[in-house]
């Protein structure tokens, strides 16, 4: 075949790509869920299942068309505003993923001429809208307020905007909300928050960090997947009146999608109530968390990251990561190695999550199982298990 063409490249491509052992396969579910963003265990639960079972005979399988043309239900303007009462805010509206509200905000509440300061941790789907978007792009370091609060005083004349994750999907780090909304305030500047991990966990209600942090939801806009701790799929924007109502004006991946299935709005109706119904699920979820590093500890492994149901354990090298979440599921606990390009080079790890249906003899299982396999997979010879423990004691 020429040099030049299309699959001479990719398979260029795809052979780098095995040789660096970053190579994705599609695996179904098997074993023990360590992986999963399920947090409060509510995708099986029978309630959410009986609404949307009934919501599909109801109204069928699919929604026919996008919300402006005949793809609305009334089911979706019910579950909108009972988000919308949930997250506290005035409005909210329906995605049917998190990756498309992301796209739709910052590519439509930002114009050319603005600025984007954007934590150099973002999820994927931030990244590429801040790079859809035709604002100036601004990477500033993870977790920085500081270094924020400087730079958007220096554009003080320009709309601008910060745009972070609330929890750290790879890093299980809180960002500090509360600061970045008085950097915000004070400069004129639009926080935007990406609530995907938090929503459904943290708050009195629920209703995620910026609860959580007392930040005033009206004040900014946050992003909400509802396929993580609601248990089902796709995702809120909610936030001021007047940024609901232009994202329905203008937002391209809103006017431009077909909806999604009414069954899942009525599934999500079903989320929420459970949800305000069943506060221990949050509860038994935080204390299954600190079970969980307290059972590392008394193992001898002590990770530089937050309490929080996202525990990274980073290994650095693909080879060995790749090895070690095989021998954990070789165990019976599905644990999956995350790789380059989904974190920086050189910090593959484990994602570990915990959810709200694991019991303490599990946890207890799985703090030994992957001690034992830190110690004989990671550690295997002096020049890793140095920079192992560096990575672990930093």
């Amino acid at each position: 075949m020429p040099d030049g063409s299309l699959e001479q490249r990719i398979r260029s491509r795809m052979e780098s790509i095995r040789a660096n052992q970053l190579e994705r396969t599609l695996r179904p579910p098997s074993g023990i869920d360590l992986s999963s963003n399920d947090y409060l265990d509510l995708s099986s639960h029978p309630r959410l299942k009986q609404a949307m079972a009934d919501a599909v005979f109801r109204e069928g399988v699919g929604s026919t068309g996008s919300r402006l043309l005949r793809g609305h239900r009334a089911v979706f303007a019910d579950v909108e505003r009972r988000f919308a009462d949930f997250k506290g805010t005035e409005r909210a509206l329906c995605f049917s993923s998190g990756y498309l509200a992301n796209l739709a905000v910052l590519t439509t509440l930002t114009e050319k001429g603005d600025v984007i300061f954007s934590d150099e941790r973002n999820h994927a789907s931030l990244i590429d809208a801040c790079r859809l978007s035709r604002a100036e792009r601004v990477v500033f370091p993870h977790g920085d307020a500081e270094a924020i609060a400087k730079r958007v005083r220096l554009k003080a004349d320009t709309t601008t905007f910060v745009v972070t994750e609330s929890l750290f999907s790879m890093d299980g780090d809180v960002a500090p909300l509360r600061r970045y909304a008085e950097i915000c305030r004070d400069a004129g500047a639009t926080l935007v928050v990406d609530e995907a991990h938090a929503v459904g966990v943290y708050g009195t209600r629920g209703s995620g960090l910026l609860e959580e942090a007392g930040v005033d939801a009206n004040a900014c806009v946050s992003i909400n997947t509802a396929g993580k701790a609601l248990g089902v799929a796709g995702a809120f924007v909610a936030g001021p009146a007047w940024a609901i109502d232009y994202l329905i004006q203008r937002a391209r991946p809103f006017v431009f999608s077909t909806a999604s299935p009414p069954s899942v709005a009525a599934a999500l109706l079903a989320s929420l109530d459970v949800i305000a119904a069943e506060p221990e699920r949050r509860k038994r979820l935080a204390t299954r968390v600190a079970r969980l590093h307290d059972a590392l500890e008394a193992h001898g492994l002590v990770f530089p990251c937050a309490r929080s149901h996202i525990v990274p354990i980073v290994i650095g090298d693909n080879d060995r990561t790749l090895a070690a979440a095989a021998a954990l599921q070789a165990k019976g606990f599905d644990v999956r190695a995350i790789r380059p390009p989904s974190v920086p080079p050189g910090t593959a790890r484990l994602r570990i999550s915990i959810n709200a249906g694991l019991d303490d003899d599990t946890i207890d299982r799985f703090a030994e199982a992957l001690a034992r396999v830190f110690r004989e997979v990671v550690l295997t010879s002096a020049s890793s298990a140095s920079s192992a423990v560096e990575s672990f004691n930093a």
